[in-house]
């Protein structure tokens, strides 16, 4: 029946994006199946869509499907929302990695790495391992807008978690989708059990239609059967997803200030921080100055590399607003208030 694909289409176009009311759709569902059914339960009248306009006002004072309407709004609404933005928050954080990573290294940053990496080879010393230190020292000075999104970063990480845990929890989208038909053969039930009485009441308001003159197909006999369909539902799958998205979620929190540490020890190659016969930039031997904290700030006497703190770059400090708007939004949606997104298929 095009009413179900309808509302399945809608819910799957909310999920991606789309600017949806997802309250608005349900209603309009549950309007667009009364209509159907009141047509299917009374063929032997001919009723023209004014009629069936008169016939909605008039039968839903009385509930007609009983409270499943109600229910369902709720938990769907609030399953939908917590899943659109977890997937939109994952999508944010992987759009600001990407735009991040195409930020150019300065001249500056540029000649302090080729010091670290390829000068001891220029003196005959390429089996010397940087120092640890100097090496923190360079890459922290290069990457020291990048530490900057450290913050906002881990405010975005820490709201999916709390989405994670919704979603895991009472607002499981899985077990929503998979009980949907469940709770649409229980409304259907409902007014089938009251169809006698809400006929009546609507023929009080409304009228009474004219007889037609058709006769009722035996397609529309087999459509007043009752639904009775299987429930088929992954949200012990789901729980796993979620649960290893969660654990990722954790060990991602302080990527930004650790990303010096794991480059100079899997990328550079650098020595142990005890080793005092290391490259140090000058010969080999131990490394004196102090390392920098995170940060474009914290640069400002960087023994190794020269960077301006009065010129943030502003491609990152754009990707430090997206990452506020989508903490932001994570945090209406945990509450149960509905965001605006672009469709991600757009």
């Amino acid at each position: 029946m095009k009413v179900f694909k309808d509302l399945y289409s809608e819910l799957r176009r909310y999920y991606r994006g789309s600017n949806i009311n997802l309250e608005e759709a349900l209603n309009e569902f549950w309007t667009r199946l009364l209509e159907r059914l009141f047509k299917l339960m009374n063929p032997q009248y001919h009723i023209t869509d004014e009629y069936l306009d008169c016939m909605v006002k008039h039968a839903e004072q009385h509930k007609p499907f009983g409270e499943v309407p109600r229910d369902l709004k709720v938990k769907a609404t609030r399953a939908f929302i917590a899943a659109r933005s977890y997937a939109q928050g994952f999508l944010v954080g992987s759009d600001v990695v990407k735009k991040v990573s195409q930020v150019s290294l300065s001249h500056e940053c540029t000649r302090a790495i080729m010091k670290l990496m390829y000068c001891p080879h220029c003196r005959g010393m390429s089996s010397v391992k940087p120092c640890n230190n100097y090496c923190l020292n360079v890459v922290k000075g290069c990457l020291a807008n990048q530490a900057d999104l450290n913050t906002e970063w881990k405010y975005l990480m820490d709201s999916l978690v709390v989405v994670a845990d919704r979603i895991d929890g009472p607002y499981n989208v899985d077990t929503v989708i998979g009980t949907i038909h469940m709770r649409i053969s229980e409304a259907i039930s409902n007014l089938q059990e009251n169809k006698d009485s809400i006929t009546a009441k609507v023929f009080q308001g409304c009228g009474n239609p004219k007889i037609s003159t058709k006769g009722s197909s035996s397609e529309d006999k087999k459509r007043r059967g009752k639904v009775a369909l299987e429930a088929k539902s992954s949200a012990v799958a789901l729980e796993m997803l979620v649960l290893d998205a969660k654990g990722n979620l954790t060990a991602l929190k302080s990527y930004w200030v650790t990303l010096p540490s794991v480059l100079c020890s899997k990328r550079v190659m650098a020595s142990s921080a005890a080793d005092d016969k290391c490259w140090n930039g000058m010969t080999k031997g131990s490394y004196l100055p102090e390392v920098m904290g995170d940060g474009l700030a914290n640069q400002i006497n960087n023994p190794e590399v020269e960077v301006d703190i009065t010129k943030p770059d502003m491609t990152i400090r754009q990707q430090i607003m997206q990452l506020k708007i989508m903490t932001n939004r994570l945090g209406n949606a945990n509450i149960g208030n509905d965001v605006d997104f672009q469709d991600a298929s757009e």
